[in-house]
Order: C-alpha cells, then sequence, then structure tokens
C-alpha cells in the first residue's frame, strides 16, 4: 500500500480503516501521529520550522520531529523512523522519553485543514549541535532552539510563530514535564 495512505482510528484508538493523507485532513479524519521534542544539555527545546507549502501549518514552527504514523507501525516505530529522516538523528526506542498520548484537533486557517489525530509526544535528550541536525528536503526550513525560560515568557507575536495547539502543549504539558517528572529520569 501507498506511504500517502494512513489507518483512520476510532476515538479509542482502534483502527477502523485507512484513508488517503490528504483525504484525512481534508476531512478532518482521526489518525495517528507522533511528536519527538529533542531537549538540549542547555534545557533548550529544539524546532522545526515548516516548509511554507506544507499541507497544514506552514511557515510555523513544529516539534523537532513530527510525522504520522504509518499502517502496521507503532508509535514507537514511528518516532525512530521520523527522527532520522527528520533530522539524520539515529535514536533507539530506549532513547524515547514518553510524555503522554493527546487526542487533539486542529484547523488551519491558512488551508482551511483539519488535523484531528491522536499523538504521542516524546522527549529526546540531544547532545549534539542544531547545526548537525539534517532537514529533510521539501518539508522544513531549519531548526531553532528556544530556552525553557524563553517560552515561559514568549509575547504574543512570538506565540504566533508556533502552531497554536503546539503551543498550548508547550505551555500547559511540556515545560511542566520538563522541569518536574525529567529531574526524576
Amino acid at each position: 500500500m501507498s506511504k500517502e495512505k494512513l489507518s483512520i482510528v476510532d476515538d479509542n484508538d482502534n483502527i477502523i480503516g485507512i484513508e488517503d493523507r490528504k483525504v484525512i485532513h481534508e476531512k478532518g479524519m482521526l489518525h495517528r501521529e507522533v511528536h519527538v521534542y529533542f531537549l538540549t544539555p542547555n534545557n533548550e527545546l529544539i524546532f522545526q520550522h515548516r516548509a511554507k507549502d506544507k499541507d497544514t501549518f506552514p511557515d510555523m514552527l513544529d516539534a523537532t520531529v513530527g510525522g504520522h504514523v504509518e499502517m502496521g507501525d507503532s508509535y514507537e516505530k514511528s518516532a525512530i523512523k521520523e527522527s532520522l529522516e527528520e533530522t539524520g538523528c539515529d535514536i533507539t526506542a530506549s532513547d524515547l522519553i514518553p510524555i503522554i498520548k493527546l487526542h487533539t484537533t486542529a484547523s488551519d486557517n491558512v488551508t482551511g485543514k483539519t488535523n484531528h489525530a491522536f499523538q504521542q509526544e516524546y522527549i529526546y535528550l540531544f547532545n549534539g549541535k542544531i547545526e548537525d541536525l539534517k532537514i529533510e528536503d521539501g518539508k522544513g526550513l531549519g531548526f531553532e532552539a528556544w530556552s525553557i525560560e524563553k517560552l515561559q515568557n514568549l509575547n504574543d507575536a512570538e506565540k504566533l510563530k508556533f502552531i497554536s495547539y503546539l503551543y498550548e502543549f508547550i505551555d500547559s504539558v511540556l515545560i511542566d514535564f520538563i522541569n518536574n517528572k525529567m529531574k526524576k529520569i
């Protein structure tokens, strides 16, 4: 089957069908995605700047790594594959720190498409240099590092650089996880 075919899931994350990725976003169908946030030793999060021609949320800051869970893959396997494709980092399952699995819906005012997904969120402790990350051809414009302190004090214009649901996740879940739960890991 085509890489563009994805599993459709129900509200309990059970697979109930298959559809083209394009149709899934046009109709706002529930599907699976992963995000991996690279955290540096300097307490910075690295974000990917999405390409200007992406079908959803073009030219905005997103998780370091993000992608759809392909048919037959687990969230974990997808996170590993997407990390290699989108950054050039060859990580393992033991490198992934699970944060939370969310059920999200976000409408893109620019493209008119809806992203309705279960998203498994992970952190990866990245010890390299941001300039060593390899952006996937045609998928992004580059990477940006933002300190946790800066993310806690963004002005309204800076908040608009991020996909809205991503900023809400950073503000309500991710920073708390890093500040409180990462110390125990």
